[in-house]
């Protein structure tokens, strides 16, 4: 791999969209292309199948929800079509006083998540949406197809928010069968679909709810991040407000991992494409919603001896630092790269798989999500 490749690692914040870029050893950084500056930017993410071109979950508190492209890695960005929330048939008429029984549109109070769908299909991508919504594109976002299954699903009047909202914050779609997709909603769970979205069931079992009288509902878990194993997509890692899980059976069962951390509270968690097997979680005070023992800790669960490492030296990075749902990722280099953004604007960087770790040398808005675009030469 060349050296002069550049790895950018996407930010979004609560004022604005960073691209923060460097070099495959990933020792020194500069702060790239900035935009969306006020903005609350939920996610950013890179399309792999178009190189250059980066979307990003716009939350404006003046124009309001919104979904911007760049297709020069940054440098501009044009707003696309931002989807409505209800079927064409039935968004006229719309409930006025002369016709009082016209059902109401609801408002799309944020846009979540952006995941680029398959290669097979270069021009689709799917987003995730509050109050739990799901949308299809495929003309790279000049319309949006409203996914009725979960839009209008006939549980969705017992599905309550978690403290975020009614946040869709999770799209998977396997790479082997693009009609096989996982999403994860709070505070409801997680659910597959194998028929691109037809149809969806709930895939919760093995979560405790210890915040619901019945403790192992089929819905009601407040999950907050699930990430998939790149070797193994029939393995999931999942981190909920309950504890941390995984998956070995494309969520069929899952099975709690984190007890022996004591308090498995958090948000984010992340798998290396160059280390199958692994998972990164960020422990966090379950009440205080901040990292504990005073310091920056990454804790990292080895799915093959069952066991957890503890990745940065104890009192390295002092302070307690909030991380959200969001903002854990990974490269697809070996070593693997490891990033953290947390609420207070620190972005934290391990080049090698969490041996070593250092702080770019920027203090950000706090950030809401990171992502990593694969490295290239343009």
């Amino acid at each position: 791999m060349a050296r002069n490749e550049k790895v950018r690692i996407l930010l979004g914040t609560r004022k604005g969209t960073y691209v923060v870029e460097g070099d495959v050893r990933r020792k020194r950084w500069k702060v790239g292309p900035v935009a969306h500056g006020g903005s609350d930017i939920y996610h950013v993410v890179a399309d792999p199948r178009h190189p250059g071109d980066l979307y990003a979950a716009v939350n404006d508190s003046f124009w309001g929800p919104m979904v911007q492209r760049s297709d020069n890695w940054g440098k501009t960005w044009k707003e696309v079509a931002t989807p409505l929330t209800q079927p064409k048939k039935q968004r006229e008429p719309q409930f006025n006083d002369a016709n009082p029984t016209a059902p109401p549109i609801r408002p799309l109070m944020n846009v979540w998540h952006i995941e680029p769908g398959p290669s097979s299909a270069p021009d689709t991508l799917y987003l995730g949406a509050d109050p739990h919504l799901l949308f299809r594109t495929t003309d790279r976002g000049a319309s949006w197809e409203p996914i009725e299954s979960i839009n209008h699903h006939p549980d969705k009047k017992n599905w309550s928010p978690g403290a975020g909202g009614h946040c869709l914050h999770t799209i998977l779609l396997d790479p082997r069968d693009p009609q096989r997709m996982y999403i994860g909603l709070s505070a409801v769970g997680t659910f597959r679909s194998e028929d691109g979205g037809a149809t969806w069931v709930p895939r919760n079992k093995g979560v405790n709810t210890p915040f619901l009288p019945e403790k192992y509902p089929e819905t009601g878990q407040c999950v907050h991040h699930v990430a998939v194993d790149a070797a193994d997509p029939d393995t999931f890692y999942r981190q909920d407000h309950s504890g941390m899980y995984v998956s070995h059976d494309r969520m069929d069962h899952w099975t709690r991992i984190g007890r022996p951390l004591g308090d498995d509270f958090g948000f984010g968690v992340a798998s290396p494409a160059s280390d199958p097997g692994k998972a990164y979680f960020v422990r966090l005070s379950g009440r205080a919603r901040v990292t504990r023992d005073g310091h920056f800790q990454v804790n990292e669960w080895n799915d093959r001896t069952h066991k957890w490492r503890k990745l940065v030296r104890p009192g390295a990075f002092p302070g307690h630092f909030g991380v959200q749902r969001e903002g854990v990722a990974t490269d697809t280099l070996s070593p693997a790269g490891i990033y953290v953004g947390t609420t207070t604007g620190e972005l934290f960087v391990s080049p090698d798989a969490g041996k070593t770790w250092s702080q770019v040398p920027f203090q950000f808005p706090g950030i809401h999500s990171v992502s990593v675009a694969s490295p290239s030469g343009k």
